[in-house]
């Protein structure tokens, strides 16, 4: 039993408020590598991980993203200097689901290796603007793409709070 692996799923938590220190190319590999090797419906490996570290590309998709959330003035990615986006493609029936596993796979990835993070939504939105379609063109993604969510990672500023009581009916055993 590796009980490490567990303890990283029962000790990793999200993170909003964080250092304006990019994090190491090695941690960053080791989160993105993770994310490639969440299942996926039939193997078909369906979602794309964008990586930016862009200044200038994160302040982009911190407007877009704010404007959805309807206040234009909020950081909804809390000052992370790292931003993976997941997207899936639309053509594959799993792609949602496809799309989750590797943000789940990236949150838990960074927890491991030292980092933290948290799942922002309103991806979906974004790409399904024309701006969103225009940043696609520019990454060279082509074809139907929907936005799963973004995984913003860095160093954590402040203290994380603890977990939550887990509740009674979480599980229920069948036998």
């Amino acid at each position: 039993m590796n009980l490490e692996a567990l303890k990283v799923l029962r000790e990793r938590r999200s993170c909003r408020s964080y250092k304006n220190e990019q994090i190491a190319d090695a941690e960053l590999e080791a989160v993105l590598e993770a994310g490639t090797y969440a299942p996926t419906g039939r193997g078909a490996q369906s979602p794309v991980i964008v990586a930016v570290q862009d200044r200038e590309t994160i302040g982009r998709l911190r407007r877009m993203n704010a404007a959805i959330m309807g206040n234009p003035d909020a950081d909804p990615f809390y000052g992370a200097p790292t931003v993976l986006v997941v997207l899936a493609d639309k053509s594959l029936p799993t792609h949602v689901y496809d799309g989750a596993c590797v943000m789940c796979n990236l949150l838990n990835a960074a927890h491991a290796a030292g980092l933290d993070a948290c799942w922002i939504h309103r991806a979906r939105e974004e790409f399904d603007s024309e701006e969103g379609k225009a940043l696609l063109k520019q990454w060279g993604i082509e074809g139907d793409y929907e936005g799963i969510g973004h995984c913003i990672l860095g160093y954590r500023s402040g203290e994380l709070q603890s977990a939550a009581e887990r509740k009674a009916d979480y599980v229920i055993r069948v036998k």
